[in-house]
């Protein structure tokens, strides 16, 4: 017959491989995560399969319609499951017009399970509001880790009170509280206390940092525009350069919000969408007061500006100049805000910054050939003669070119 130390014994062991096996789950996700950042994260968006970057949105919908086996093979090789014939992958090879995924052979199972793990847990970053905050998921390694100890700390407590006063019982010596054993517990234990004190504080620390660090930062911020205004249509399939739009990014610090004069340059003539018909276009035609049927401006009419949303927006202490990345480093816009012209409603693709700007110009090589700048950084060009010289190489990392 089992004594009552070895049944619980038995559940302590229990319980215990439960909050081992989350801890192993949260783990997964957490080096799924940097594999994902490092490897996938330049072609997928973590969220739904219609954000698309250059390939899919992926989240926990890909694990209903393919395997994990099909993802294995697919993550692995993507051409080489093409090439087998599989119907799946064929599909979806015609579908992004023929575009083959990065193969990544080196990948063991572990990764890939990893990775999948994350995917399946979904982003850790996701939009609080529609001001420009940006939360993280708490369910970080520390803090799982400290649930845990926590966990068994307490079960073990529980455990030696039940033994303890099971024993009195049998000695017919008068049993303890429970409050009454656990400070006998802890008198007895003064270290696990200030351990989990220790552990407890620098938990709350890594979580106000976590915190922290996300002010002010509004990647993925995608708020709902006055007009549904499609930039996969216009400068996707039509081929529209954002610069003639934009215009003024070519000549200012701010790339500009066009006008509805801009609209009106093809949408004069051009009077329904293809797919949301009239309903987009006339909002353009009431904002300015045009006619479709005679193709005329109303009289007197009294236009209302339309009300755009903005969605990339820097702190007032730094100052971004379109035109000098534009002009000067040849900056393509995808670099800053994604592949824009695959978007059906943009968003902030990046993060913006500072560390991200930073990196930026770490890794930039400017133009030697670029006559400005010879003519403004002579002595740089001279020292590093011969170089790869990057951005930082010619004082791209002094505060003063972004805070003035």
């Amino acid at each position: 017959m089992s004594t009552p130390l070895s049944s619980f014994r038995f559940i302590f062991l229990f319980f215990l491989s439960i909050a081992f096996s989350i801890f192993c789950s949260a783990q997964d996700a957490i080096v799924g995560e940097s594999l994902f950042k490092t490897n996938c994260s330049s072609c997928h968006y973590l969220g739904p399969e219609e954000k698309k970057l250059i390939g899919p949105g992926l989240d926990s919908e890909i694990f209903e319609e393919h395997t994990e086996e099909w993802l294995y093979k697919w993550i692995r090789n993507s051409a080489e499951l093409i090439e087998s014939g599989d119907k799946v992958a064929n599909e979806l090879y015609e579908e992004y017009n023929k575009a083959v995924m990065t193969a990544f052979p080196h990948f063991s199972d572990e990764d890939i399970s990893n990775i999948l793990a994350y995917i399946k847990e979904g982003p850790s970053e996701v939009v609080v509001d529609s001001s420009e905050s940006v939360g993280v998921n708490s369910s970080d390694e520390s803090s799982t880790l400290l649930y845990i100890i926590l966990i068994i700390i307490i079960f073990n407590i529980s455990l030696l009170v039940y033994v303890k006063n099971t024993l009195k019982t049998a000695a017919g010596i008068q049993k303890e509280s429970l409050l009454q054993s656990s400070l006998a517990w802890v008198q007895l234990n003064p270290s696990v206390i200030v351990f989990g004190a220790i552990l407890i504080v620098f938990s709350g620390m890594k979580g106000c940092w976590n915190t922290l660090s996300t002010v002010g930062v509004a990647q993925n911020y995608q708020p709902e525009q006055p007009i549904a205004f499609s930039h996969k249509i216009h400068a996707g399939d039509n081929g529209i350069d954002c610069n003639y739009c934009h215009h003024t990014a070519r000549s200012s610090k701010h790339a500009g919000i066009p006008s509805a004069n801009v609209c009106m340059n093809c949408h004069t003539y051009i009077n329904e969408g293809t797919i949301t018909g009239k309903d987009e276009i006339n909002k353009i035609y009431a904002a300015v007061g045009f006619d479709p049927n005679t193709r005329t401006y109303i009289p007197d009419y009294e236009e209302q500006p339309i009300e755009w949303v903005r969605i990339h927006n820097l702190p007032d202490l730094a100052y971004f100049d379109h035109s000098q990345h534009v002009n000067v480093a040849g900056v393509e816009c995808q670099t800053c805000h994604g592949p824009i012209e695959e978007m059906e409603e943009v968003y902030q693709y990046s993060k913006l910054t500072m560390g991200w700007c930073i990196n930026c110009h770490r890794e930039t090589e400017i133009d030697t050939e670029n006559p400005y700048y010879h003519d403004l950084h002579k002595n740089w060009i001279d020292k590093y003669h011969g170089e790869e010289v990057t951005v930082d190489m010619i004082g791209g990392m002094e505060c003063a070119k972004c805070h003035y």
